[in-house]
C-alpha cells in the first residue's frame, strides 16, 4: 500500500513539475512585439485598466527576451515607462509614457529585429508622437475615438 502511494505521489509531482515548466515557457515564448501591440490596442480603447495589465505583460516578455539584453540602456528605458503604464490608472499619463516607450522600443525593434512580420512606424501629428502597429490602417492610441484615425505610416520595418 505504501508502495502505491509513493507511485502516485511521484507521479503528481512529474505532473506538477512539468505544468510548471510548460507554463513557464509559454510566458517567456511571448513576443515583446506582440506584447507591446497589446498595451498599444489597451490606449486606443482608452482602458487604463487593461493597459495597466498589458504593460506588466510587456515587462515580463521584455524581461524573457534575450534579444533585449542587447543594449541595456535601451532596455532599462523601455522598461521605466512601462512600470509608469502598469502603475498609472491615468489613460493620459500612460500615454505620454507611451510615447518614449514607443521611440525607445522601435529602436531597440529596430537594432535586433524582434519582428518577422512588417512593423508600420506611424506618426500622430497632432500629439507629435511615434508608435508600432502590425497593421498598416491607422488607429491611433494617443487620443482613442477622438481622433482614431489620426496619423501616418512613415516607415515599414521588414
Amino acid at each position: 500500500m505504501k508502495t502505491l502511494f509513493k507511485l502516485l505521489a511521484v507521479q503528481v509531482l512529474v505532473l506538477l513539475v512539468t505544468g510548471s515548466l510548460q507554463a513557464q515557457e509559454k510566458v517567456s515564448a511571448v513576443n515583446p512585439l506582440q506584447a507591446y501591440y497589446e498595451v498599444k490596442d489597451a490606449l486606443i480603447s482608452s482602458d487604463a485598466s487593461l493597459a495597466g495589465t498589458k504593460a506588466t505583460a510587456f515587462m515580463n516578455a521584455i524581461k524573457a527576451n534575450g534579444k533585449t539584453n542587447a543594449s541595456k540602456a535601451l532596455r532599462d528605458k523601455i522598461l521605466f515607462d512601462a512600470g509608469h503604464i502598469e502603475e498609472s490608472k491615468d489613460i493620459e499619463h500612460q500615454r505620454d509614457h507611451f510615447t518614449s516607450l514607443s521611440i525607445d522600443f522601435y529602436a531597440l525593434v529596430k537594432a535586433v529585429k524582434l519582428n518577422d512580420k512588417p512593423v508600420y512606424y506611424a506618426y500622430c501629428p497632432m500629439k507629435k508622437s511615434y508608435w508600432l502597429s502590425d497593421s498598416e490602417g491607422i488607429k491611433n492610441p494617443y487620443y482613442g475615438n477622438k481622433m482614431l484615425t489620426c496619423g501616418k505610416v512613415t516607415e515599414v520595418l521588414k
